[in-house]
């Protein structure tokens, strides 16, 4: 079994929608959405949800006016500004700003605030039409994301442990955060989306760095290459230099906004499309035994 995370340094550069196109084309696979905090997989792969499990997110205080003592140390203690004092002379908490370090719950005379963990989260096991699928929804501002990556990773392994599946695919997170770092533990390979720009590129090096830290092979997507051959060009010459095959071109065409708003995959919605020709080539390529090579 191979474990593939597919990343791009922002939204929007194409990973999910290059995710879904691989899993159409995939047997005996598991997926795991891995963007839990704008988690968007589920709608190409459409999942029936079996089991739902709630998630503990961060750490949040609350002022028992009943026992409060009005005494101020809360507020004159955080370091957040997340106590006010209301016109009425009671204090409460800004939950927006509470950042959970209980430390007013600790200096509370009159133990009058307690703190509670968010249960403002879920995760599932479903069934999607490209095979068994493992995803999570955080609610808004909630913490922890990367945990809740590493612990439906552990279940997507096992679920394709199993099941006796080839592959995972995680459909990583944007940026470099703590989410991305707990989405790369542990994989084959990664598959980075990226599009030909400046700050397409300077997304690019910063993943690329950090899967160095992994000592991970990275191989490269460029999306919509066509809108800008010059950067395009550079940036190949700019992979080469490191190591790192481009094995995918993928050119602009409204056909992906077409298949989108269908529901369905480019592949499955253009499958003689330019588009639909490259990604095609990028899973032969993936299923070429040679994942393990070309480490940065």
């Amino acid at each position: 079994m191979k474990e593939l995370t597919v990343l791009s340094g922002k939204g929007g550069t194409g990973k999910t929608s290059v995710t879904a196109a691989l899993a159409s084309m995939a047997t005996h696979i598991v997926l795991c959405d891995n963007d839990v905090d704008a988690a968007n997989l589920h709608l190409l792969a459409q999942p029936v949800i079996l089991e739902e499990y709630p998630f503990l997110g961060g750490w949040q205080a609350n002022i028992d006016e009943e026992f409060c003592a009005g005494c101020g140390l809360c507020m004159e203690n955080c370091h957040f500004d997340a106590i006010h004092l209301t016109d009425d002379g009671k204090y409460t908490i800004n939950p927006y700003q509470c950042e959970g370090c209980r430390l007013c719950e600790r200096i509370c005379p009159v133990t009058a605030i307690t703190c509670f963990q968010s249960k403002n989260n879920q995760w599932f096991v479903s069934d999607s039409r490209f095979g068994k699928m493992i995803h999570a929804r955080m609610g808004p501002g909630e913490e922890n994301s990367g945990k809740l990556v590493t612990k439906i990773r552990k279940k997507a392994r096992e679920v394709a442990r199993a099941g006796h599946a080839d592959w995972v695919i995680n459909d990583g997170p944007p940026g470099v955060g703590c989410a991305t770092i707990s989405s790369l533990s542990g994989v084959d390979a990664v598959l980075l989306v990226t599009e030909p720009s400046k700050s397409g590129w300077h997304d690019a090096e910063r993943l690329i760095q950090l899967a160095k830290k992994f000592e991970l092979p990275v191989w490269a997507i460029i999306n919509k290459h066509d809108i800008n051959p010059d950067m395009s060009a550079q940036m190949e010459l700019a992979f080469q230099a490191k190591g790192i095959p481009v094995i995918g071109r993928l050119p602009f065409d409204v056909d992906m906004v077409h298949s989108m708003v269908a529901g369905k995959t480019i592949v499955e919605f253009a499958p003689e499309g330019a588009i639909s020709q490259q990604l095609m080539n990028v899973w032969r390529t993936l299923n070429s035994g040679r994942l393990d090579q070309n480490p940065v």
